[in-house]
């Protein structure tokens, strides 16, 4: 950005239909790592900490794409449905009605999953967690938002490249938050990419306060900061139980029949996240890690988000820890809703010597992650015993989870649990 009196002195030369008009000149305003490089990319990877606006900067870029080239097709990937309809499109302070000048505004249509350009440039929306719905049409440019967190982002690249087949130069911008994933790694390598790097405090001015408090300050310093804030491209750290090099060579997009579900709900403490991991029994005899839903929230929400999860993976039951609260968890559970079929389960060793077991599971490959779980990898992956001070709520339900599955000895759960592979 520039200079404060440099830009007053700028403004000072203007008339008022200029000035209107430069309340909408991205190139005026971004700071100079959100304005696209120079030269004749096909990518563009901006790797970018919370904050940084590295969705503004996606935004913009794709409403000049559509100026520059009418009539042609954009695709707007985020991680949900959800996430590419409010934050790219209509709510966000950054999504493209917000950003868009009033002579140049398009119109979303959410029923066609489509946003139009008046001068015939239009976009269709696009989830991570349903790549299949890239296969077939084709684009001339794309805009991916946040593509490390995606449920299925390998599937989701490869959909997408496949069809930015239009036009005379298609180009593709990706922002997102690095994580040390496969796709990541390989668009980094990749010589038809230019990236981007920039830090959250390169946008501290336009950031609440209790954020910079509650977030920045809480988690500079760490090793997530070093990944969130600075964005950092950190490895595994090599003395956690799990690696992500076993996690992808055991990853499925797809889980078996399953004969046995349950949900592993760790509650949180103090403002920790409440951990919500469902996971199934194969017929292999295997499991597979079906969803994270963890989350930090009141406990009625993450109670009602610990029951969605539980019918949405038909789960024959939630599985709560009761060391924290005694019958907290139950009790609040209850109260969403009476019918859950719910088991308590109680903590008699220290976290390292519970998880060690589960750990072992996935070395001897009978543990399946069903598309990438990337909070909950995240924190396996960096986990350290003993040594990491951040309470692993995640890892906690997976572990009560793949315990109740795969180790119990319990009559119930000795009735599913495989004495070896089948």
């Amino acid at each position: 950005m520039r200079p404060e009196s440099e830009r007053t002195a700028i403004l000072n030369e203007y008339s008022d239909e200029q000035i209107h008009a430069l309340l909408y000149d991205w190139s005026f305003w971004a700071r100079p790592n959100q304005l696209a490089p120079e030269g004749d990319w096909f990518g563009w990877l901006l790797l970018a900490g919370r904050g940084f606006g590295k969705t503004r900067t996606a935004t913009e870029w794709a409403c000049q794409w559509a100026k520059d080239n009418p009539g042609r097709h954009l695709a707007l990937i985020g991680e949900t449905k959800a996430d590419v309809r409010d934050v790219l499109v209509e709510k966000g302070e950054s999504s493209i009605l917000e950003v868009s000048p009033p002579w140049f505004m398009p119109v979303h249509e959410p029923s066609k999953r489509r946003v139009t350009w008046p001068n015939g440039a239009y976009a269709t929306l696009y989830s991570g967690d349903e790549p299949d719905q890239l296969r077939g049409p084709q684009h001339s440019a794309a805009v991916v938002d946040e593509l490390a967190k995606y449920r299925y982002p390998q599937e989701t690249w490869d959909n997408l490249e496949f069809g930015l087949r239009g036009g005379a130069r298609p180009q593709v911008v990706v922002a997102t938050t690095p994580r040390p994933i496969l796709i990541i790694k390989a668009l980094l390598r990749d010589p038809g990419f230019v990236f981007t790097r920039g830090s959250t405090y390169e946008n501290l001015h336009n950031l609440a306060d209790t954020f910079i408090k509650r977030v920045v300050n809480r988690y500079e310093g760490t090793r997530l900061g070093r990944q969130e804030l600075h964005a950092e491209m950190l490895e595994d750290d090599p003395r956690a139980l799990w690696n992500r090099d076993r996690i992808e060579g055991l990853r499925v997009v797809q889980a078996p029949l399953l004969v046995r579900v349950v949900v592993g709900v760790d509650p949180p403490g103090g403002s920790t996240e409440c951990g919500i991991v469902a996971a199934g029994l194969g017929v292999d005899g295997d499991a597979y890690v079906l969803e994270d839903r963890s989350l930090q929230a009141s406990p009625h929400t993450w109670a009602s988000e610990a029951v969605t999860t539980y019918h949405g993976n038909r789960a024959d039951r939630v599985l709560g820890e009761s060391n924290f609260g005694g019958d907290m968890v139950q009790s609040i559970i209850s109260t969403v809703d009476p019918l859950v079929a719910y088991k308590p389960v109680h903590a008699s060793r220290g976290k390292a010597i519970r998880a060690e077991p589960v750990a072992g599971l996935y070395e001897q490959g009978r543990v399946h992650h069903v598309g990438q779980l990337s909070g909950l990898e995240d924190e396996m992956c960096t986990w350290v015993p003993g040594v990491t001070k951040a309470s692993p709520n995640r890892i906690d339900a997976l572990v009560w989870a793949l315990t109740e599955l795969m180790l119990d000895d319990t009559p119930e759960a000795g009735a599913w649990r495989p004495k070896g592979r089948r």
